[in-house]
């Protein structure tokens, strides 16, 4: 029987969550391994390389500060100062009710920043690699679990055994902990899926993130660091399943020309500048947070699709709570009051945000006249009362609570 390896955390899932906890509970000193079946990809260039970028909000720079990875990430960091959300449910599918959102009516700083998911990994890959008392494991992956009392023991894919106080189960919506755990999830379907992709464009973006409603799902521009002299936006094109997949392959020329149109021509005309990529779109939900030993975090727990940038955003909220409880009382770390206190925190927040993430993505899919002028008129009446304004700006950028 192979050797039993001992540490504080074992985190199990190298995506841009699970890499965010390793360096966070790693930069705390507490000792930790980390594992992920596929190495992470680094460069954008790379086959598979994620071309999909993630909107940091407030709360998430303190986080990555503390896990010392912002000082690395914020000059490739495009600031998000303003959020404008674009009705074109019209039959022309031309714009009919533009509304801003400034950061400025809220804070002294942005929303957050957008920031490349292939450079992220890159940033954390390289500090995990200085840490001292982190064991990062690519090409590993976990595939059993026995919580106990003390201590969970967890079994790799190579054959070693890890013995853990607390494991993090950041391994995705089909996550293995999860199942191991024996805990359910409820799953929705849309019949969507989503294209994400780099465009340059003429008209500067002026650090303005923008959602374009139109039946199908929304088209999202949201701001990155110039590239070729040119401005530069990450696009995540929501719609229904086939219309995506035959967007896919689509001729360059044929697909600019298309994208173009279904952006309104906010930025003017998109050229294509990065390779496509596709994901299909679900909401879902775990049962709980937590087994004997053991926190889901990110898509283990849950998955929205990717509207407001609250997925990601959800994901590091959760480890920041961990990281927390686990700070405050490190002799604690993993038992059952610990996790308790991480189910309290999280689960109901991360409910309303999951229904309410479905409700507008709903509301977006509508295809009736009704629906959309709704649509509309719900925008613009959300923009006119300030409070009401001002107070979902916050909840969007998780400096307040939903409830």
């Amino acid at each position: 029987m192979s050797e039993i390896t001992s540490c504080d955390i074992l985190v199990s899932g190298g995506g841009i969550a699970g890499l965010t906890a390793a360096a966070a509970f790693g930069t705390a000193g507490f000792s930790v391994i980390c594992v992920d079946p596929t190495p992470p990809i680094v460069d954008q260039d790379t086959d598979g390389a994620d071309m999909r970028t993630t909107a940091m909000l407030q709360p998430a720079r303190t986080l990555l500060d503390a896990a010392g990875l912002w000082d690395q990430l914020s000059p490739h960091a495009a600031p998000l100062e303003v959020m404008q959300i674009v009705d074109a449910g019209g039959q022309d599918g031309t714009a009919r009710e533009i509304k801003a959102f400034r950061a400025s009516d809220v804070s002294d700083l942005p929303f957050g920043w957008n920031l490349p998911n292939w450079r992220l990994r890159r940033a954390m890959a390289d500090r995990l690699h200085a840490l001292p008392n982190v064991d990062f494991r690519p090409g590993v992956a976990t595939h059993s679990l026995l919580g106990r009392t003390a201590e969970a023991r967890v079994g790799l894919t190579d054959g070693s055994r890890v013995s853990a106080r607390l494991v993090i189960a950041a391994d995705g919506r089909a996550s293995p902990m999860r199942t191991a755990a024996g805990i359910d999830v409820t799953t929705r379907r849309y019949g969507q899926k989503a294209l994400a992709f780099a465009v340059t464009h003429p008209i500067p973006h002026e650090n303005v993130s923008t959602e374009v409603h139109q039946t199908g799902g929304p088209f999202t521009l949201v701001p990155l660091p110039d590239r070729d002299g040119m401005p530069c936006s990450a696009v995540v094109w929501m719609d229904d399943g086939p219309k995506s997949v035959r967007r896919m392959s689509a001729d360059p020329a044929d697909f600019e020309a298309e994208m173009s149109t279904r952006s309104c021509h906010i930025l003017g005309p998109l050229t294509l500048a990065s390779r496509r990529t596709i994901w299909p779109i679900i909401s879902q939900i775990a049962s709980q947070l937590t087994g004997t030993r053991l926190a889901l975090i990110a898509e283990a727990a849950h998955v929205v699709p990717p509207i407001g940038a609250q997925g990601l955003n959800m994901s590091l909220a959760d480890t920041s709570t961990l990281l927390d409880l686990a700070t405050a009382q490190p002799d604690k770390l993993g038992d059952d009051a610990m996790l308790a206190a991480y189910q309290t925190a999280r689960y109901a927040d991360i409910r309303r945000r999951v229904t309410g993430v479905d409700l507008l993505n709903r509301a977006s899919q509508a295809t009736s006249v009704f629906a959309r002028d709704a649509r509309a008129f719900g925008l613009n009446a959300l923009h006119q009362v300030t409070p009401v304004r001002k107070t979902l700006m916050q909840l969007g950028l998780g400096t307040r609570r939903a409830g």
